[in-house]
């Protein structure tokens, strides 16, 4: 059995259909910025990852397109990327700003010469706004200062959304992994270990299992830090008692689905137990009204009064579904004012975050949409664990 991944053909077909999108919008070019941490617009066209350098992709309404990379990736570049066009502007150096004295580099203006841009008054169209930083904007303004610089994040919502059988496939081995590094952590979990150390146990395992890389910074948080919606392991000791959050993360080709859950070191009482039965019921509410079709702001309308009739919207941060793919929480969110319809293979993590006066915790785990539901692509959550210490 081959490597599971997303084929040649496959990053080829994405090219057509942006080039076929910027045609719509009237535009000369599209490019489309990325970096180490933020890689998944650029690396959705050109497979390609950067290490500490940024990266651009620029297509045209004919097809054509280049891969831009910082002046110490070009071989890197043409070794891993799927563009045949590789090109070095000093615009996507590393952050250390070294100057590269000798080295010739090449310009916006060059660039898109090559991929038969003409024309001063030239209209460019910015696909990941937020990944573009202020010295890769003005190197454009520099090399097109009579250019329309459009902001079309919408573009990449759209072809990003609605994953390909390839890409579920991905998303489902990743999940295969990450459930067996849970496992392992849970059965490693023992007061006194630090939390960083649970982490190194999920991470030998995430790559013994054939990840790539983990889907995120791996969660495995206690008492205390469970309040966190965002944050990173630390040296804490885990102690009898403490209510442990672990959510983790495979990585296969840029896919990333997360599993998450909480763990109680003893036996779960009160408010604890409380809360962690009752975010378990709104987890699977939530499992249940996705079907394509449904618009996504009902489901998170309705998640919101369905907390507060429960008595625990003081509780609810946030919920309850965000778009999954090549980074763990991609757009489209779901929101209350998230006007658009599920549709058949957009894939979302059903991620409930609730918290209490001195804890917090979550269950979540990655979906498919379907016309009758959801397809699970890692097994049902729900085992409530208690340690026994």
């Amino acid at each position: 059995m081959g490597r599971i991944c997303i084929p040649d053909y496959e990053y080829k077909e994405r090219i057509k259909r942006a080039a076929e999108l910027a045609k719509e919008r009237k535009l000369d070019v599209l490019v489309i910025n990325g970096s180490e941490a933020d890689y998944a617009n650029t690396r959705y066209f050109s497979g390609f990852w950067p290490v500490f350098e940024r990266v651009g992709v620029a297509i045209t309404p004919d097809g054509d397109c280049a891969l831009m990379v910082g002046p110490e990736s070009e071989i890197f570049a043409g070794d891993f990327g799927k563009i045949e066009k590789v090109r070095v502007l000093r615009e996507y150096r590393e952050s250390a700003n070294p100057s590269y004295p000798e080295l010739k580099c090449q310009t916006f203006r060059e660039v898109f010469q090559e991929l038969h841009v003409s024309g001063d008054h030239i209209r460019i169209g910015m696909a990941a706004w937020l990944d573009t930083n202020l010295v890769i904007y003005e190197g454009l303004k520099d090399a097109y200062p009579n250019a329309e610089i459009v902001r079309c994040d919408d573009i990449m919502t759209t072809l990003r959304s609605v994953k390909s059988d390839n890409e579920i496939a991905c998303l489902r081995e990743a999940a295969r992994i990450t459930e067996i590094a849970t496992k392992e952590v849970i059965s490693k979990l023992r007061p006194g270990v630090t939390e960083l150390q649970m982490v190194g146990v999920a991470q030998q395992c995430i790559y013994e299992n054939g990840a790539e890389y983990e889907g995120l910074p791996l969660y495995v948080f206690s008492q205390k830090s469970t309040k966190h919606a965002i944050s990173r392991s630390s040296y804490r000791e885990i102690k009898k008692g403490d209510i442990i959050q672990i959510n983790l993360a495979a990585k296969i080709d840029g896919y990333s689905p997360s599993i998450g859950m909480p763990v109680s070191m003893g036996p779960l009482t009160g408010f604890k137990r409380e809360l962690v039965e009752f975010c378990l019921k709104a987890h699977m509410w939530t499992e249940k009204q996705l079907k394509a079709g449904v618009l996504a702001s009902r489901i998170a309308k309705d998640f919101i009064t369905f907390f507060q009739e429960n008595g625990y919207g003081e509780n609810l941060l946030y919920g309850p579904c965000h778009g999954l793919g090549l980074i763990e929480v991609e757009a489209p969110w779901m929101e209350t004012i998230s006007d658009y319809p599920l549709k058949k293979n957009m894939t979302f993590q059903i991620d409930t975050f609730a918290m209490g006066s001195d804890f917090g915790l979550r269950w979540e785990k990655p979906v498919a949409v379907t016309e009758a539901g959801c397809d699970l692509l890692s097994p049902q959550i729900g085992t409530i664990y208690e340690i026994d210490c």
